[in-house]
């Protein structure tokens, strides 16, 4: 049983660039890594507002950072790979993600990315108002275990989160409200369940966003309060992004002036949960065939019996 839906085509000549794309993510992931650099704050503020956000758990029994964390260190073979997932996936996977995006789902990457880009300045925002101390920089007796320093001699990172050694002062360690590890996980799981074709890469996606919460837990850099901020601010993020491509839509007309051509629906068949582009495509080809034909003046009808209309009335007048 096929059923039908109805997609927005991308208008012609307006799909995104590579040459006008990494500039806009560099730029975005710039202001980014600047505003966790120059909001530091103060430290003490960041730990009180840690200290805060661990009696809230404490109050309602979910501070499951504790255990979480004593099993990490216990357990090398579970640490350990933890510690390469917390420094190493936040910068690859994402990026790997929007690359895919960009060549295989472009009628998708535009709002994609925008959501990304939208949620990651808020998170700026939330790194800003409220430094928050991780729970591995509490004083010992808080019971944390900083699993980076622990196991710092099995990969390329030192004391200071997951910069690498002699690169600690170019990170804000104090930038852990919210998490936006759990929310770029977020993301590129949600990526990967609504838009992969593999039945693997949509089961990688629902249990990725999980597997990279528990692990900035156990690791003891974020809180649980932390990671729920951090899926918030996608949910922020993906409200906002489109308003604002529809705003940066008027903002480009104003200066480019009016689209080459308008975004038209067309139907796109899906059976089985597999959408057939090739009928897609072939569908907005001749609808875009039926529109120029439109546009052609249609001539007067010179058939057989308008011509015999005409000798009917030449031989009445003679």
């Amino acid at each position: 049983m096929e059923s039908v839906r109805m997609y927005r085509t991308a208008p012609l000549g307006k799909r995104p660039r590579w040459w006008t794309e990494l500039p806009l993510i560099a730029v975005v992931y710039g202001l980014y890594s600047a505003g966790r650099l120059l909001v530091r704050g103060d430290v003490q503020t960041a730990v009180d507002h840690g200290l805060s956000i661990l009696d809230l758990e404490k109050t309602f029994r979910i501070n499951i950072e504790h255990p979480l964390n004593r099993l990490f260190t216990d357990h090398p073979a579970i640490g350990i790979p933890a510690d390469f997932a917390y420094a190493s996936l936040h910068y690859l996977l994402t990026p790997a993600i929007l690359i895919w995006l960009f060549r295989r789902r472009q009628e998708h990457y535009r709002r994609l990315r925008t959501w990304l880009m939208i949620s990651t300045l808020i998170g700026l925002v939330g790194f800003t108002l409220l430094p928050t101390c991780p729970p591995r920089l509490l004083e010992a007796g808080y019971g944390f275990v900083d699993t980076m320093a622990q196991y710092g001699s099995y990969g390329w990172w030192g004391g200071d989160a997951s910069a690498p050694r002699g690169l600690g002062g170019l990170t804000n360690q104090y930038a852990a409200m919210p998490s936006l590890h759990v929310g770029w996980a977020l993301w590129c799981g949600i990526v990967l369940w609504r838009h992969a074709r593999s039945v693997w890469a949509r089961v990688a996606g629902a249990v990725y966003p999980l597997a990279i919460a528990l692990v900035v837990m156990g690791t003891a850099n974020h809180y649980l309060l932390d990671c729920l901020a951090g899926a918030a601010v996608m949910g922020v993020g993906y409200l906002l992004s489109r308003p604002a491509l529809r705003l940066a839509a008027r903002i480009r007309a104003r200066f480019t002036g009016p689209e080459d051509a308008e975004t038209r629906e067309v139907p796109a068949v899906v059976s089985g949960g597999c959408e057939t582009a090739a009928r897609t495509a072939d569908t907005a080809h001749r609808l875009r065939e039926a529109d120029a034909s439109d546009q052609i003046p249609r001539q007067p009808a010179r058939d057989g019996a308008g011509d015999s209309r005409t000798d009917g009335a030449a031989t009445a007048a003679r």
